[in-house]
């Protein structure tokens, strides 16, 4: 694969999204929410890999790291029960809020750009349907995980349209 293949892109994107996920545990005190976020770090490796082999048969072996539907499955499992206690949204959020919410927020736009670049490659290579649903449902997941710190620390930062418009 050169460097210019569209996966070598996708690649990047998760590395990178993942890198910003280890700067937003720097900002994480709790235990389950890091956790969370170390399952994923490692998890992010297997996107990593899984993208890197293109083919037809997409089921995990010695030769073959896949994402696989548990993996996908977990992560809806965790954004229900971030998602339990929060309430519901009434407006578009900012980005940022407390450090730590900012940081899984940049992790969650990156991790958006990964998906555009895996949705690219998969136009080019047949890549795991799985590992293309698991960085949609990892976006989302770091979103309402977003939501939560900040609720923990005060809560989002509501966006207010027109705000700055002088009228």
């Amino acid at each position: 694969m050169v460097k210019s293949d569209p996966r070598m892109a996708a690649i990047g994107d998760v590395d990178e999204a993942n890198s910003l996920i280890g700067v937003a545990l720097l900002h994480v005190a709790d235990a389950g929410q890091r956790a969370m976020l170390g399952r994923i770090q490692n998890e992010l490796f297997d996107l990593g890999a899984d993208l890197a082999t293109p083919g037809e048969d997409f089921t995990p072996s010695e030769m073959a790291l896949r994402i696989v539907p548990e993996q996908v499955d977990r992560l809806e499992r965790e954004i229900d029960a971030m998602n339990a206690g929060l309430a519901p949204l009434r407006s578009f959020i900012l980005p940022g809020g407390s450090p730590a919410a900012a940081h899984v927020h940049v992790a969650r736009a990156t991790v958006r750009r990964a998906e555009r670049s895996a949705v690219a490659a998969a136009r080019a290579a047949s890549l795991n349907p799985q590992a293309l649903a698991y960085i949609n449902r990892l976006s989302d997941h770091l979103f309402v995980l977003a939501r939560l710190l900040n609720d923990q620390a005060g809560g989002d930062v509501l966006w207010v349209p027109g705000a700055t418009r002088e009228g």
